[in-house]
């Protein structure tokens, strides 16, 4: 589908960030954002990497992308477009923007150099077609502290815990995150501002829940770990029926990371703990006594586009050596089209153009779902979208492309 005739690209002028946002957020539905949010959203906006859809003097479309760098699988951080504020006026719906949008700014992203782009997705739906699989998934829960016990290492009672107000340990706590950041792919390195994304707080979106609070850990006079998090106080006629309502944690040790828990689970006058994005294969899961009555669930989160097949492949590692030629389909950037021999290991891999037989044929969708390896290359044949060409490509790619941490988006954009 063609861009409405009428209907102009631009790169976005810092004069034109209101319209641009106010349009943004009328095509998701939303209300006007807090103050805090907006503020925070103008600072990190990259105006050479924001497009606006003109359709004369109006903006009817908007899209985004942030210059990130993404743990993939080996450690290596890779260039990354986060694609963002995606969104089209009801009013031009059907019409060819957000293809005309999605064209320039991956046009844009193989100029720059970025083998990967990345978003989330309020319509899953919408991004396969341009070349997005689903690549992380994320889990919530609603764990019923009052009858959930927790199975604890040794050397709990060491750490030590103390509140501190976030903005007065923000450097620390953000010391903490970078040393994570190369141990599990889908982490993304922060630039210079996204730090705030982690204190921000609008007290119109708090939904009658204190404050945020923070609590620190430290081993032996460091700091290893912290809690970012909200407590609601509620009362039934038992008596107190609290919420502590989860929103960042991390540690650097195991003991650092349960110690946090046991403090989650122990909060005065609380009996859940609602716990927001996490990792599939997060700790908490194997140190509770009861998985049901934690009300665990499993949703998409951060989708993959492979902007270039060569460079992207290579930039990784791979858990078992493999030796495949893949025949990739890539409709929306033919430039990935066609085979390619990947060669790999644990040390490091190559990817180029090969004349050579296909032995796996897939499309660029499943290259960006199974990429960081959470999604298996056998998951997706059995559901028809990877084909085998050579007996036993399918299982050695499959084992090689696998991550023995699943990969975690830790926070959206």
């Amino acid at each position: 589908m063609g861009t409405d005739p009428g209907t102009e690209l631009k790169v976005l002028r810092e004069s034109d960030w209101d319209r641009w946002y106010d349009v943004l957020y009328r095509a998701f539905g939303a209300s006007a954002a807090p103050p805090e949010e907006r503020e925070l959203d103008r600072s990190l906006t990259e105006f050479d990497r924001s497009l606006a859809a003109w359709d004369g003097a109006e903006i009817v479309g908007a899209a985004g992308a942030f210059s990130f760098r993404m743990t993939v699988p080996g450690g290596a951080p890779v260039p990354a477009a986060g694609v963002t504020m995606v969104g089209v006026a009801a009013t031009h719906r059907r019409r060819g923007v957000l293809t005309s949008m999605m064209r320039r700014q991956l046009d844009d992203v193989r100029e720059l150099g970025e083998p990967l782009a990345v978003l989330t997705a309020s319509e899953p739906a919408i991004y396969g077609r341009f070349g997005y699989g689903a690549a992380t998934f994320r889990t919530s829960a609603e764990i019923d502290t009052g009858r959930v016990t927790l199975s604890l290492p040794p050397g709990v009672d060491d750490v030590r815990l103390r509140y501190a107000a976030p903005a007065d340990v923000l450097d620390a706590c953000e010391a903490v995150y970078a040393a994570l950041v190369p141990l599990r792919p889908g982490m993304l390195a922060r630039r210079p501002g996204w730090e705030r994304a982690g204190l921000l707080d609008p007290e119109s979106e708090r939904g009658g829940a204190s404050a945020l609070q923070c609590v620190v850990a430290e081993r032996d006079g460091e700091v290893t770990g912290y809690a970012r998090f909200s407590t609601k106080i509620g009362w039934g006629e038992s008596g107190h029926d609290g919420t502590v309502n989860l929103k960042d944690l991390a540690a650097l040790d195991p003991v650092t990371e349960a110690a946090l828990w046991r403090f989650l689970f122990g909060i005065d006058l609380m009996t859940t703990l609602s716990v927001g994005s996490r990792p599939v294969d997060d700790a908490w899961r194997y140190l509770v006594s009861d998985t049901r009555r934690c009300r665990p669930r499993l949703r998409d989160d951060a989708y993959v586009r492979l902007v270039d097949v060569g460079a992207a492949l290579a930039a990784r590692t791979y858990q078992a050596p493999v030796d495949v030629v893949l025949e990739v389909a890539d409709g929306f950037c033919p430039w990935n089209a066609g085979r390619w021999r990947l060669t790999g290991d644990t040390k490091g891999a190559s990817c180029e153009r090969t004349s050579d037989a296909a032995e796996l044929s897939l499309s660029v969708r499943e290259l960006g779902a199974s990429y960081l390896g959470g999604v298996t290359l056998l998951s997706l044949a059995a559901a028809g979208r990877v084909r085998e060409l050579r007996p036993g490509a399918l299982t050695e790619a499959s084992v090689a492309f696998g991550s023995p941490v699943a990969p975690w988006l830790p926070h959206g954009f």
